[in-house]
């Protein structure tokens, strides 16, 4: 296996990934069907309990071997993560419990471009994305790994219209939807960035049954214009699982 080139983004099949240390038999039993071994997360101490294992919370792939992560994190985690020659980095920043406290390495690359509240990103991932020549691009919504699902290097879906406006205005194809039918205990719902993430070059995974989407049929449009397939991980409500974080291709 080798490291992806450019995070989020899959050049051929997955093989390892990144995923909330609690999720379902099903969701787990789906990625390891489609040949994705996970490392799971363990609960982050200063982060509340809804997005406590989320590892768009507390880890940002910056591509090839280098993974940025908050003080605290799981030392099984990180060593889980050294074992599989990735050059674990500590960031600079502090997480706490509040907004926007928590959102310091929640940024999102979607190819050249790495969208977020660039007032709260964590200086580490600065100093990495200015080497890589990528550009920082702020949107008010500090989650913004959270709420973007990215397609390829040139296409998202969001259910946040303040990035889908930005984003569009850098070019990219944008599909925003609105979405309630995405599960997040603890808060009203979840994320659609928070409920994907790419298993292969053409394949699209949710954390649970697209079909039960209020926006299914445009997503399935979007994801279909694109080339790709829908890959439904398991016959239960979506979840969000604090993204699906590819780390590792065959």
């Amino acid at each position: 296996m080798r490291f992806l080139d450019i995070a989020n983004i899959p050049e051929k099949k997955v093989v390892l990934a990144v995923a909330d240390g609690r999720i379902n038999n099903g969701i787990e039993k789906g990625l390891l069907y489609n040949g994705v071994q996970i490392i799971k997360t363990k609960a982050h101490p200063s982060l509340y309990d809804s997005v406590a294992f989320h590892p768009d919370m507390f880890l940002h792939h910056i591509g090839g071997k280098n993974i940025v992560y908050a003080p605290g994190t799981s030392e099984d985690v990180i060593k889980e993560l050294e074992e599989y020659g990735f050059s674990m980095i500590q960031g600079e920043t502090q997480l706490n419990y509040k907004y926007p406290g928590n959102i310091a390495y929640n940024a999102a690359r979607v190819g050249k471009f790495v969208f977020h509240n660039t007032k709260y990103t964590d200086k580490m991932l600065k100093k990495f994305y200015s080497r890589l020549d990528l550009e920082l691009v702020h949107v008010n919504q500090g989650y913004s790994k959270c709420a973007i699902s990215v397609v390829d290097e040139s296409s998202i879906i969001t259910m946040d219209k303040g990035i889908a406006r930005v984003a569009e205005k850098k070019g990219l194809d944008v599909l925003l939807i609105e979405e309630r039918n995405i599960i997040l205990p603890g808060l009203d719902y979840g994320f659609i960035g928070g409920s994907t993430g790419l298993i292969d070059k053409n394949e699209w995974a949710l954390s649970g049954k697209c079909e039960g989407l209020e926006s299914y049929r445009e997503i399935y449009r979007f994801i279909n214009k694109k080339g790709k397939k829908i890959i439904s991980l398991t016959d239960k409500q979506v979840v969000d699982i604090g993204s699906l974080l590819p780390l590792c291709i065959c």
